[in-house]
């Protein structure tokens, strides 16, 4: 029985029942009740198995989340679990009317536990912030009072909670983020920082994994002989990475030609006998990866997943490759490193530290890359035209004014009074140069989901205006209610080996009904499937920015 309600402050709570008969089930029926089902151990050891469940759909779906089937107590955070309150007793809370006893006894019994809680936090602080830092590494004022508000009674409670947490000795001030506002982070968040450091330092140190000359010629010669002759900045990129240091770090802007260096990295480290493994932080990227360098890649949620079972542990002749370093979290690139550095892996780090920040806060990419250095590609090879190219490194190193009036210049930058004006405008351009280069790839780029809904239905209007779309068919997918026509432009939302497809993968619908779909995808494979097995999908004429990180198209 699932719910999709939201907690007292408004933020989304979903979370499900499981019910189960507690009665024996024979020829006459229902019979007695087995009481030997309501056993404490057997409920643990149910709750495990449905973490571990979890666990394994959110490493599948790139989510770098984890649920914890354990107690507050037994994660270590001295807080009393709160009660599941429901409407009838919020009603009665929020109105002081007396109602039948359950529930009012339900909503008192909340309160005391909130009450508790709060008396705990104030006691000792670091009971606040351990909890708040379990999920997020750095945290605002307004998280705070989000935290005290859910484990406090009343306004008096409340304000020494926030008291509390603000003077708590454990509690370190960051400054100002990029809206203004104060941000804090905890003396242990430092420390994992702080591990973090020590962890690439021992990598760094460990100089077993050198490369000969001869297989490196030789794995250049391999690739001229396919066309791909490297830059000079690519040439010695190759060199840093396969020499004997344990930690290799390379910094490119978009479009340097990351990829096809690091192809050719790993015929020489095959060819000396080492194992290459790809990682990155989502699907699409760890395929880009994986197509562009012929590694092996799969995102770091999934490989966590295998070691904490056990499965896939690195080894002394193993080759790590994390591209998009610069997305990865503090906490996750520490578990990372610390378990390469504790068996002698080789780790390279890969990824632009001024692209788009890691979602945990804690840029850890760019520390380690200020504290070891490294080799910087900075030839844009991607872009074709010189002004692009110029522009791209503009964009990189923060000259944005320059960047910007590169493609003024060139008639690119359109300005509107309003926003429904920019959007049309938009459609406009979008449709005009879908119709004169319709083999060209291309997607909308914006910020929030509600804005991909609007420019991806004003995309199907136009497409469907001109006779590009076939009959509609209405179908439930994940995000809900939608209509897909042959013609459709869609996007893949989730990882799905079977298909061979993910969380990105763009195409076209070649055909649809109510069952089942056809899509090909811009790799050129048709993939059909069911969509009662996968309803992961979604029109792809936009995508959010985030979305879109690591995708390669010719137009945007």
């Amino acid at each position: 029985n699932v719910h999709w309600d939201r907690a007292e402050d408004g933020s989304p709570k979903p979370h499900a029942h499981v019910m189960l008969t507690m009665r024996s089930v024979d020829e006459n029926g229902f019979g007695a009740k087995v009481r030997d089902w309501n056993r404490t151990e057997l409920v643990e050891r149910w709750r495990e198995r449905w973490a571990e469940l979890a666990n394994e759909r959110l490493a599948e779906l790139d989510i770098d989340a984890r649920i914890d089937h354990r107690s507050l107590e037994a994660q270590g955070i001295s807080l009393e679990p709160q009660t599941q309150i429901g409407a009838p007793a919020q009603r009665i809370e929020g109105s002081g009317l007396a109602a039948g006893d359950s529930e009012a006894d339900r909503a008192e019994l909340h309160r005391e536990i909130a009450r508790n809680n709060g008396a705990r936090i104030i006691a000792d602080p670091s009971v606040a912030l351990d909890a708040i830092t379990h999920q997020q590494s750095t945290f605002t004022r307004k998280d705070i009072a989000k935290f005290a508000h859910r484990h406090s009674d009343g306004v008096e409670q409340f304000n020494e909670v926030v008291a509390a947490i603000g003077n708590a000795p454990d509690l370190v001030e960051l400054g100002k983020d990029g809206r203004g506002e104060d941000r804090f982070t905890t003396r242990q968040m430092i420390e994992t920082e702080q591990r973090l450091h020590r962890a690439a330092e021992r990598i760094d140190l460990d100089e077993r994994h050198a490369v000969s000359d001869v297989h490196r010629e030789a794995a250049l010669a391999r690739a001229a002989q396919h066309g791909l002759v490297l830059s000079g900045e690519q040439t010695d990129a190759l060199a840093h990475i396969t020499d004997g240091g344990g930690l290799g770090i390379v910094v490119g802007f978009a479009g340097t030609g990351k990829s096809a260096m690091l192809g050719v990295a790993r015929q020489a480290w095959a060819a000396a006998g080492y194992e290459v493994r790809g990682a990155a932080l989502s699907g699409i990227a760890a395929e880009n990866l994986e197509g562009g360098s012929g590694i092996p890649s799969r995102t770091i949620a999934s490989m966590e997943h295998s070691w904490g079972h056990g499965r896939d542990l690195l080894t002394a002749r193993d080759v790590l490759v994390i591209d998009e370093a610069g997305m990865v979290g503090t906490r996750q690139l520490e578990r990372v490193l610390s378990h390469a550095a504790g068996v002698g892996a080789k780790v390279v780090l890969v990824g632009d530290p001024q692209q788009l920040q890691a979602i945990e806060a804690g840029a850890a990419f760019r520390s380690i890359h200020e504290r070891h250095g490294g080799v910087e590609i900075g030839q844009v090879r991607r872009q074709r035209e010189d002004w692009q190219r110029a522009a791209t490194r503009d964009l990189a190193t923060g000259r944005i004014g320059a960047a910007i009036s590169a493609y003024d210049v060139q008639g690119m930058v359109h300005q509107a009074a309003t926003r429904d004006e920019a959007r049309s405008n938009l459609v406009d351009r979008w449709d005009r140069d879908r119709q004169a280069e319709p083999e060209a790839s291309r997607i909308i780029l914006t910020h929030t989901n509600d804005e991909v809904r609007a420019l991806n239905q004003a995309a199907r209007e136009r497409m469907r205006a001109v006779g590009d779309l076939g009959d509609e068919v209405q179908v439930n997918v994940e995000r809900g209610a939608r209509a897909f026509a042959s013609g459709d432009r869609v996007m893949f939302l989730r990882n799905e080996r079977g298909l061979g497809v993910k969380n990105g993968t763009l195409g076209i619908v070649e055909e649809v009904s109510t069952q089942s779909m056809t899509v090909r995808t811009d790799e050129d494979r048709s993939v059909r499937f069911d969509l009662k097995d996968y309803a992961h999908i979604d029109h792809g004429y936009a995508a959010t920015i985030h979305k879109a990180q690591g995708m390669t198209v010719e137009r945007s």
